[in-house]
Formats: structure tokens, sequence, C-alpha cells
């Protein structure tokens, strides 16, 4: 453990930015094409799925890319002050001054709702997509289903307190205003102008975001390459040995696809 945390420590590198926080990041050099973990809400890079798929990459000669948005895990500025399109922009500017050629995103949960973003708004750029636990609009979708008496309650304390067993306190802070900005960035009322394979992964057990998005999702890219996987026992984290091992098994198989369409 203490060497895997000095590993983890002693390898963030930064991408400083002249109008935004500095972006902490670590990149594996190799063969495109690239992978790009996106964590969740509340997550950093070195969650064990990050890892995993850093030490497959690694073994296979790819590179590989896993980082922090802003105001989370070792990147600078502060969560308090973040946005959906903040972190899309994080996305955004990891993909275009830290890669070169064609990237797999992978995205974990909100990292799932930012990765579609980033398809949409780099489709030469972005080669295929894996989203596990994918939380689209979830936010959202959940603020708008409390009773309106609870939303003024939101609206006035300025603050959300979004249950979850994820934390020590039992719950995420989440502001009014993050999920009144979150609205303008909402994907599923519309066909998504995603072309690229998929592939999403979800647990029918995941307690946190239901998996049903993740069929909607599938049903509103325009992509015909789509498949969704479900796990019967899968929690949301998906971190069981065997839910690891489906992901890097995802990854593996769009690699030797986009390897082939080359």
């Amino acid at each position: 453990l203490f060497l895997s945390v000095c590993r983890l420590k002693s390898s963030v590198s930064f991408l400083t930015r002249p109008d935004r926080p500095n972006l902490a990041y670590h990149k594996l050099k190799g063969r495109n094409p690239g992978i790009i973990f996106l964590p969740g809400l509340n997550s950093n890079m070195n969650g064990q799925k990050a890892i995993a798929l850093e030490d497959f990459c690694n073994s296979l000669g790819h590179a590989f890319i896993r980082f922090d948005y802003t105001g989370c895990g070792s990147s600078n500025g502060n969560i308090e002050e973040c946005t959906i399109g903040k972190w899309r922009k994080d996305v955004l500017s990891i993909l275009d001054e830290l890669t070169d050629g064609p990237q797999i995103l992978v995205g974990s949960s909100l990292g799932g709702w930012l990765m579609l973003h980033a398809a949409m708004a780099r489709p030469d750029k972005v080669a295929a997509l894996v989203g596990v636990a994918v939380a689209a609009d979830h936010l959202v979708t959940t603020f708008n289903r409390l009773p309106i008496e609870a939303q003024k309650e939101i609206e006035e304390k300025g603050e959300w307190k979004l249950p979850t067993k994820h934390s020590e306190e039992g719950y995420y802070s989440v502001t009014y205003d993050f999920i009144r900005e979150a609205e303008n960035h909402c994907v599923l009322n519309s066909p998504i102008p995603v072309t690229c394979p998929i592939r999403l992964i979800h647990g029918m057990k995941d307690d946190d975001v239901p998996w049903q998005i993740s069929m909607q999702v599938a049903n509103r890219v325009l992509s015909k390459d789509v498949d969704v996987i479900l796990r019967k026992v899968g929690q949301h984290r998906m971190s069981e040995k065997e839910d690891t091992k489906l992901l890097v098994n995802t990854v593996d198989d769009l690699i030797d696809k986009l390897t082939t369409l080359a």
C-alpha cells in the first residue's frame, strides 16, 4: 500500500491553463488509441477503475491519462464554485492539450455524462466511449422529482444534501446553483449526436444511478454500434474483481475494433 501511495503521489503532473485552475493528471505515453478515464462526482483519479485501466494500458503499450476535475483531488480550484460546464471544459482541456490522435473515453457515473459532451464537442478526436453507471442528467432529474416544498427549501438554503452511502456524512453537498447550471447540459431530452462505438456497463443493484439511464442513453445516441451490458448483482461503483475485469475486457475489445478499422 505504501508503494502504491508513493507511486500515485510522485507521478502527478499539472496542466497549467492561463484562465482556469491547473489540472492534476497522470499520463502514460504509448500508442493510439489512447484511453482517458473520467471519474465520478466527488471522486478522483486514484480510484480502483482508473488504476486498473492504467495497469492494463501499461502492459499493452497504449497511451493513458487519468486526471482530477477542477476542485477535486489534487487539482486547483474550489469545488463549491464548480459546475458541469466547468468540468466539461476540463475534459476538453485534457483532450486538446495532452492527446494526439483517437481516444477512447471511459466515464464513470458523472464522468459518463461528461464523456457524452466531450464526444459531441470533439467528434474527430473521440473514437469510442465506455460508460460505467452513466449518470446522464441524473442530478437534475432527481432534483426535479423532489416535492415542490423540498425544492423551495433547497433554493432558500442554497444547498442540497443528496443522500449517498459513499461518503462519511451520508450525503453529497450540491449547491442549488450547480443544479440550475446543470440543466443547461442535459442530453436525454433529444437525440444525442454521437456516432462512435459506445459500450455502457451498469449494475442492476445500483442504488445511486438507475440502470435504466444507460438504456436511455443507448436509445438517444445516433450511433448504431451500441452495447449495453447489465450486471445483475453489480453495485454503483462496479468495483468487484469481475466488474473490473469486464471493464478492462470491454476497453480491450474496443482497442482491437478501432485498430482493425484503422
